[in-house]
């Protein structure tokens, strides 16, 4: 995209917000690769060395809890310290100034609510990295907890202090039921909305790639924000190949918002 089509389409993305009464974003990897954190896609990333373990392994044997934890703790350590890059500040800042409803996320990083992200405005509906749960009774744990009885054991899989099951990181697995209540909340939310923003996303991943087309067939207008393009490009009313940080910087910008450092 030269430099007149980013403006055009940075223009155009500004004017469908400022018509917008309803705008939901959803959200992918490619938002937090500018905070240093590279997508499933990315060439030699940690991802391909650490693939996470799939939930029916991961509940039959110890080994695999084990094997799993330590991936987990490698990934952890590779993105300490990833902070919220200028797509998060920009969507954070919309919903600050009524611009934008909410935000649906793929993302398990924290970085919407590092940006300032109401729970009330967001749907992770793949989880959350930055804490663990109980399986049997969905408790909660914190990380540190599980890694000081991690590497107290010799790399031994942690059980819930509470009742002794399974404690697994928060977030969606290969093989995992999807949420419920979070997939109603975000189907809900796709179909009120009359604007949907699909920001770095590949869109191939289902039952979540299915929410834009929702949003569509309910009279919304679509938008969609990625480097590549996408099975969904010919639906969508506008398709901004760029860099996400750039475009939703410089949509802030010509809606007069700010807080983007």
């Amino acid at each position: 995209m030269t430099e007149a089509e980013l403006k055009t389409a940075t223009d155009d993305l500004a004017s469908l917000i400022g018509q917008s009464s309803r705008a939901v974003a959803f959200t992918g990897a490619g938002i937090s690769t500018e905070s240093g954190i590279p997508d499933f896609r990315s060439p030699g990333a940690l991802w391909t060395q650490n693939k996470p373990i799939p939930f029916q392994a991961f509940m039959a044997s110890r080994e695999a809890r084990a094997e799993a934890w330590r991936r987990k703790f490698t990934m952890d350590d590779s993105y300490r310290g990833a902070a919220p890059a200028r797509g998060h500040l920009a969507l954070a800042a919309m919903i600050d100034a009524g611009r934008l409803s909410g935000i649906i996320t793929q993302n398990i990083d924290n970085l919407h609510q590092d940006s300032g992200v109401a729970d009330a405005h967001l749907i992770e509906i793949h989880g959350n990295g930055t804490y663990a749960t109980c399986l049997s009774c969905a408790r909660r744990h914190e990380l540190a907890w599980v890694r000081q009885r991690f590497e107290a054991t010799g790399g031994e899989p942690p059980d819930c202090e509470a009742c002794g099951g399974p404690v697994k990181s928060a977030t969606i697995s290969f093989g995992q039921a999807m949420p419920e209540l979070k997939m109603r909340q975000a189907a809900a939310w796709s179909t009120d909305c009359d604007l949907f923003l699909a920001i770095g996303t590949s869109l191939v991943v289902y039952p979540a790639a299915g929410l834009p087309l929702a949003a569509r067939d309910s009279g919304a207008r679509l938008v969609i924000i990625n480097r590549e393009e996408t099975p969904l490009d010919a639906a969508a009313d506008l398709v901004v190949r760029a860099d996400i940080g750039a475009v939703l910087a410089g949509v802030a910008g010509r809606l007069g918002i700010g807080r983007l450092s």
